[in-house]
């Protein structure tokens, strides 16, 4: 079961977020949801929920074994999952290196596909990524994943450069895309905005970072 504070994720390459889903509508509908969704701490005993989103909307899909070997890089990992009352609906994940965050997934249940979830899990990443020193989000998607791309765009992400047959199950390229300087007060105010427009405003409290450093 989820805590009730919203905190805002050993293969060498991870496709990240939506790069290589199925295709499918991701955050397009549904505003009311996205305010009653719950983020935790992933945690060993979510692990077969967690696989069996993974199975059902990755075509590479990650195992139970390298969920398990994330978690336990407690000082450069952070994974969250996301929950609507009792059900495990989405999860995600970066890794830290220096003042850089790579977002190495997000994947929801195709049921919830359409409900914002990806978009709360975002916001969530990238806030938790700030309060451990990142200054730099990055991340790896698939090109021609429009609804993924559009999702990045609206958190400030660029692409940069092509990583060629990057997903290795079709060969298919990769956008390599960077958001610069997320710690600064205008990239805070572009979080703030995504925030409400969920109808999940931020207190002036809940801008502190306190709480936000467990795995």
């Amino acid at each position: 079961m989820p805590d009730r504070t919203w905190r805002l994720g050993r293969r060498v390459v991870r496709r990240h977020g939506h790069a290589d889903q199925r295709p499918g509508g991701l955050d397009t509908a549904a505003p009311d949801v996205a305010a009653e969704v719950v983020l935790a701490p992933m945690t060993m005993r979510d692990l077969p929920a967690v696989v069996a989103i993974e199975q059902r909307v990755f075509t590479a899909p990650w195992s139970r074994r390298v969920f398990s070997d994330e978690l336990a890089e407690r000082e450069s990992r952070v994974y969250r999952t996301a929950w609507v009352r009792s059900e495990l609906v989405g999860f995600a994940g970066l890794m830290l290196v220096d003042d850089e965050a790579h977002v190495n997934t997000i994947g929801v249940a195709p049921a919830w596909h359409g409900h914002r979830i990806g978009t709360v899990l975002l916001v969530d990443l990238v806030r938790t990524a700030v309060c451990r020193g990142a200054r730099h989000l990055t991340l790896e998607v698939r090109v021609g994943n429009e609804p993924a791309l559009a999702l990045y765009r609206r958190f400030g992400m660029a692409p940069v450069g092509v990583r060629p047959n990057y997903y290795p199950e079709d060969d298919a390229d990769a956008y390599v895309m960077w958001a610069r300087e997320i710690d600064s007060p205008s990239y805070r105010r572009r979080l703030d905005e995504i925030e409400a427009a969920l109808g999940r405003g931020r207190t002036g409290e809940r801008r502190s970072c306190e709480g936000r450093g467990g795995p």
